[in-house]
């Protein structure tokens, strides 16, 4: 089963990060954890046990597992987790952006060290237990994503909530059975979404004759252009206006809007690509960023 590493999840551009984060990432970029790890600790002597720390700590915990140093990638992110639910004794997770950072990557490298030892049942266990006491949180559909990636291929496919949309009315999944759909989850501050929009626009062409059906749900954030906040009105208006300058080839797929959607299918990542055959059953499901040739090949096995 595979398994992504996905590096660049965070909640702030690196620019914006605070300079323990960057320096850290910078050592990790080097493969240099001596480094990394002489960062954190200065940063700790001077400051304490803060939630940049925590986030620092949890890099170093996602540059092991990418580096497969699985002992090391599973003590920084079990260090992390620890420390980081020692702070949610002082505040809700939610309260500070970079803890739900470094809580929901320490939760995402245990897993996958599990899932790289083979230890798949035990990496699902995990996940579960997990997602049990952080459903109500920030890190739901960040947990949703590793169990999916572990366990939603070859399952029927979760329903969509089409009761408000963009675009032409959406079908129910369960009124498609016979035809092979791909989802699309995108976001409307999302460059990788803009750049793979003519893939899926080219493959929704090639694909006609066969019956695919293409459905782009996403959701609201918050905010709108500049991450100025927004009320739900004024940010549909604004997905609205972003579909129309940069999706104009997709202008007549539906594109239903809600935050349930995402967090069904643990799309944190965006795009995210789900292809369900045409008995309801999920094919793909892949987080982050595809080539035409990789998106076509997974198509063509289901049409």
């Amino acid at each position: 089963m595979r398994f992504l590493l996905l590096l660049p999840m965070t909640l702030l551009p690196l620019a914006a990060a605070s300079s323990v984060v960057v320096d850290v990432r910078t050592a990790i970029e080097r493969n240099d954890f001596s480094a990394g790890e002489s960062d954190i600790e200065r940063y700790r002597a001077a400051h304490g046990v803060t939630p940049e720390f925590l986030e620092a700590l949890s890099w170093l915990s996602r540059g092991a597992l990418a580096a497969k140093q699985l002992e090391r990638a599973e003590t920084y992110a079990k260090q992390t987790q620890q420390l980081a639910e020692a702070e949610l004794k002082k505040r809700p997770l939610d309260t500070d952006p970079h803890l739900p950072i470094a809580l929901g990557a320490a939760i995402e490298v245990q897993a996958q060290t599990l899932s790289e030892r083979g230890q798949r049942a035990e990496a699902l266990a995990f996940l579960r237990q997990e997602l049990a006491l952080y459903r109500g949180t920030s890190i739901r559909t960040r947990i949703q994503k590793n169990i999916n990636l572990l366990n939603l291929e070859g399952k029927p496919a979760p329903s969509l909530d089409v009761h408000e949309f963009l675009g032409p009315r959406p079908t129910s999944l369960a009124a498609l059975h016979g035809k092979p759909v791909l989802l699309f989850f995108w976001a409307h501050w999302c460059g990788d979404c803009k750049t793979d929009e003519p893939i899926v626009a080219r493959l929704k062409a090639e694909f006609a004759s066969k019956g695919l059906t293409v459905i782009a749900p996403t959701q609201r954030y918050g905010y709108a252009a500049r991450g100025e906040e927004a009320t739900p009105q004024q940010e549909t208006q604004y997905i609205e206006a972003v579909r129309q300058q940069f999706y104009r080839d997709l202008l007549d797929v539906p594109a239903p809007i809600s935050e349930e959607n995402l967090k069904s299918y643990g799309a944190s990542t965006t795009p995210t690509f789900v292809l369900i055959d045409r008995h309801g059953v999920v094919r793909l499901y892949h987080p982050g960023a595809m080539t035409l040739d990789e998106l076509r090949a997974a198509v063509r096995k289901i049409s």
